[in-house]
């Protein structure tokens, strides 16, 4: 019985992946409950372990103390019967005897030994299972689809099983019985008797993994991820950034022609995907995250309730906002702004609406806290104290000064003008970050789709990323384009 017994634990380390010290402490506690249920006590047992080849032995002993008169059955033993056993046995030695739980324990102790097994067995699987995969907790698992039920599709993870749950499937794709996939591990968590693991292909953070699998320099970390959004099955947009002079982010997150990104989109089935540049700048951020369209400017509106105005070209606007405003929605998403998009005739038209035309002065008007010469950091107070002797102190009084009337100055030495006409030509953008009241334009962009005039939208040949006719270059993996037209006869 005990050879047999070590077959089976061998089989349970190979086949279960448990160590030898926690199956040996299992059979131990079975052994040890099946005596306890037999004699009712396990102060006198003791269980031992003999390593061979094959396997573990377990053996079972009771301790029992030589005695001329037997009081205690389960602990003590007659001298004339433990000399039977041990010959050379006296009055209060102690014999370690064998104990055969199938020869010399009842069925109700062999029963209740069995289903010790089956529980600690099961505990000690979903404990392992549930250690291995919360590890796997935000990474990528490989699986088969095996069946479908209620729209979740069941991937076979090995060991044990993970559900892929319809909300987190792409609408952009069908699976197949058998088909190998990749997937991200959303949530691993103890449910009665089993380990759930939940699994998704929708999830932001899943672009993300696959980019870490084909971008060396985002798993090195030279190369940071910022920001990631997604309308799985149709676009992602990700900000990205480096510290290091020597490395383009997005150039190395596209790969030559565009190779580390197609990986990507291939996995994700067509999904089209936007790597941007991150900049502290809001400005500089928010045109890089409305590509495929390229901006002419950007105007913050309100850095506290962080609203902007982005200007496009007519032929830009329907990129700019995407189909059904899912670009600019997206962008939204990415940079944490209120993105108002127009084009250059609507941002014109602006300055004749009542509700807008203190918004449209404000972008374009000086605010009086910047006009003063004194708050030109780069002027020293010398030379700002001699203008103001002159009764000169407002940079619109300093710009339009003839020479006649620069020659009357005669503190300044030319190297002094030198460095005032540096300065002015440095701060022609100053008052691009004023303060301006706080308005909602989200009405404007809906209006705006409305308008939108169809503008024939093509893909790159080397990334498929969308472009138009006005592109000369790829805003994506910067290949070279060129339109050809045939005439119609």
């Amino acid at each position: 019985m005990a050879q047999k017994f070590g077959e089976v634990l061998r089989d349970l380390v190979k086949e279960m992946g448990i160590s030898e010290d926690l199956i040996k402490k299992v059979t131990e506690e079975v052994l040890l409950t099946a005596y306890k249920k037999n004699y009712g006590t396990v102060d006198n047992a003791e269980v031992r372990f003999n390593e061979e080849e094959e396997g573990w032995v377990p053996t079972l002993y009771s301790q029992k103390r030589v005695v001329d008169d037997v009081y205690e059955e389960v602990k003590e033993i007659e001298l004339a019967d433990a000399k039977k056993l041990e010959p050379e046995s006296e009055i209060g030695d102690t014999l370690l005897i064998e104990v055969d739980p199938i020869r010399d324990f009842d069925y109700s102790a062999i029963q209740a030994a069995q289903q010790k097994m089956k529980q600690l067995i099961r505990d000690i699987q979903k404990d392992s299972l549930y250690s291995e995969f919360k590890q796997k907790e935000g990474q990528l698992v490989f699986g088969y689809a095996q069946r479908e039920k209620n729209g979740n599709i069941f991937i076979d993870l090995g060991r044990t099983e993970g559900v892929l749950p319809k909300k987190f499937q792409s609408p952009r794709e069908i699976y197949k019985l058998n088909e190998r996939l990749k997937c991200y591990v959303y949530e691993v968590s103890k449910n009665g008797p089993h380990v759930s693991i939940t699994l998704s292909r929708t999830h932001s953070e899943f672009v993300r993994r696959l980019f870490e699998n084909e971008v060396p320099e985002l798993a090195d970390g030279s190369i940071e991820i910022k920001n990631i959004v997604r309308d799985a099955g149709f676009r992602t947009k990700m900000a990205v950034s480096t510290r290091r002079s020597d490395i383009d982010p997005v150039g190395s997150c596209v790969g030559v022609k565009g190779s580390r990104i197609q990986s990507v989109i291939a996995e994700l089935e067509g999904e089209r995907i936007d790597v941007v540049r991150y900049d502290h700048d809001p400005k500089k951020y928010i045109a890089a995250a409305l590509s495929p369209a390229v901006p002419e400017a950007v105007y913050i509106l309100d850095e506290v309730a962080k609203t902007a105005l982005a200007i496009v070209k007519e032929s830009q606007l329907s990129l700019a906002i995407g189909k059904q405003g899912q670009n600019v929605r997206l962008a939204n998403r990415l940079v944490d702004w209120n993105i108002d998009v127009k084009t250059e005739e609507q941002f014109a038209e602006m300055e004749h609406s009542p509700e807008l035309k203190e918004v449209v002065e404000k972008l374009f008007n000086q605010a009086d806290e910047v006009q003063n010469i004194r708050e030109l950091s780069d002027i020293p107070l010398r030379i700002a104290d001699i203008f103001a002797s002159h009764g000169i102190e407002r940079i619109e009084d300093l710009i339009s000064l003839t020479e006649e009337s620069r020659s009357k100055i005669s503190e300044l030495t030319s190297a002094d003008w030198d460095l005032v006409n540096k300065v002015l030509t440095e701060s022609v953008d100053i008052v691009e970050d004023e303060e301006v009241d706080s308005r909602s334009f989200e009405k404007e962009t809906e209006n705006n789709q409305e308008e939108i005039e169809e503008i024939e939208i093509y893909e790159c040949p080397e990334c498929g990323h969308e472009i138009t006719v006005d592109m000369t270059v790829c805003p994506n993996c910067g290949v070279g384009l060129s339109f050809e037209y045939e005439e119609e006869e």
